[in-house]
């Protein structure tokens, strides 16, 4: 008798999210390992090529912005899938590319495609599995760090093999495209009961803007202790490049293990308790890291410790405004926007406190910023207890279409 594959199946469609957001962390972390490739093609500088990052988080920003509204107006499995088949067919002429300007232009796609994907797959999950869903969240995330981790050891063996960016991208190209085209056959989970639960558990405005502004103090120490935690390495306790390489390489591989682990602790734990939990672990990692500069060991342990607590915060967010709202569309773009904005801005400002006050700036600004994500979650359970919010609906999952 021949089995037919349920692609109803709510478990089923979650495995082809997570596969999405695999190609979505590889497609963003990619480019640094390949910069320098790129500029050779291109015969621009390394401070030239560099405006990819920029360009392509104004993209991101922007597909973030459009995503949301998108979402909450039509199927979205047609959307994710558009926007997987975009990065795959983006990533096929990246290599091709021998013009900046070009290349500028299909970067700033290929971060619409990544900010519409990123907002659509963590609303759709929400939508999928309702008040079951902080272990599939936590899931998702985990997955993207899989793939931050895939992309650079896919790069290392490529150009270890005397390989060229044509087949690393083409790689990244193949393994998207089948998320992209297996989507189209899940139905979608309903947009139009999505917003019926929206009128019936609305999202408070400052809540939302409490939300956003934790993602955007908790982003910005992610990607300014993984960007500079290699320079901290090399100045503070003058690791030679292979072990400053490794103390950053040990932060992401605890990143991806964080994740993993707190998909067992999602399914049991409120994330309130998850969240303080994490952001406790993060402070006094970096405390310890502050005031042992010049232990090697206790480096290592702390830059560990930040990768195992950060990892969760952010699924970890996501999970606890959906225990509070109902998160349409519209409202998890505006945390995505907090996202973009906490990328570009905190780790940039970061290095410029490096050159008047040292290396060590770096290090307190990531203290900082997630003090300052600490404290707004504490405002924002306070101002919790002040707001007639109504309790979570029973439902557990959404009707697909």
């Amino acid at each position: 008798m021949e089995t037919k594959l349920n692609w109803g199946n709510p478990y089923i469609t979650t495995a082809v999210y997570y596969l999405g957001f695999i190609g979505l962390g590889m497609g963003i972390a990619v480019l640094g390992p390949t910069l320098q490739g790129l500029a050779e093609n291109t015969g621009s500088t390394l401070a030239q090529i560099s405006s990819l990052f920029l360009i392509s988080s104004f993209g991101y920003l922007l597909g973030s912005i459009a995503a949301g509204r998108v979402y909450d107006r039509v199927k979205g499995h047609p959307v994710l899938s558009l926007m997987l088949l975009m990065i795959a067919v983006s990533m096929i002429f990246v290599p091709l590319m021998k013009t900046l300007l070009y290349l500028q232009i299909l970067f700033f796609i290929i971060g619409i495609a990544e900010g519409s994907l990123d907002v659509g797959a963590n609303t759709l999950i929400v939508w999928l599995h309702g008040d079951r869903v902080p272990p599939f969240m936590n899931g998702l995330h985990a997955f993207f760090g899989i793939g931050t981790t895939i992309a650079p050891l896919i790069v290392a063996a490529v150009l270890g093999s005397s390989g060229s960016l044509n087949i690393i991208y083409w790689a990244l190209a193949i393994i998207i495209l089948p998320a992209g085209l297996l989507i189209i056959f899940s139905p979608s989970p309903s947009h139009i009961l999505a917003s019926q639960q929206a009128e019936e558990r609305p999202g408070v405005p400052i809540l939302v803007f409490l939300a956003a502004l934790i993602i955007f103090a908790y982003v910005g120490a992610e990607l300014g202790f993984g960007g500079w935690i290699y320079t901290y390495a090399t100045n503070q306790i003058h690791a030679n490049p292979t072990t400053a390489a490794s103390i950053n390489a040990a932060f992401w591989a605890a990143f991806t293990a964080g994740r993993l682990i707190s998909i067992p602790f999602a399914a049991k734990l409120k994330p309130q308790i998850i969240l303080w939990m994490n952001l406790y672990g993060v402070i006094i990692s970096l405390v310890i890291i502050l005031l042992f500069p010049s232990v090697e060991w206790l480096l290592w342990l702390g830059t560990i410790g930040t990768g195992l607590f950060m990892a969760p915060i952010f699924p970890t967010i996501m999970n606890d405004t959906q225990s509070r709202m109902h998160l349409t569309g519209k409202i998890i773009s505006l945390f995505f926007v907090g996202t973009s904005l906490g990328s570009m801005t905190l780790p940039w400002l970061m290095g410029q406190l490096i050159a008047p006050f040292g290396v060590s700036a770096a290090i307190i600004a990531v203290l900082c910023s997630t003090l300052l994500a600490t404290g707004t979650y504490y405002i924002l359970n306070m101002t919790q207890r002040t707001i007639p919010v109504p309790p979570p609906q029973l439902s557990t999952s959404g009707k697909s279409e």
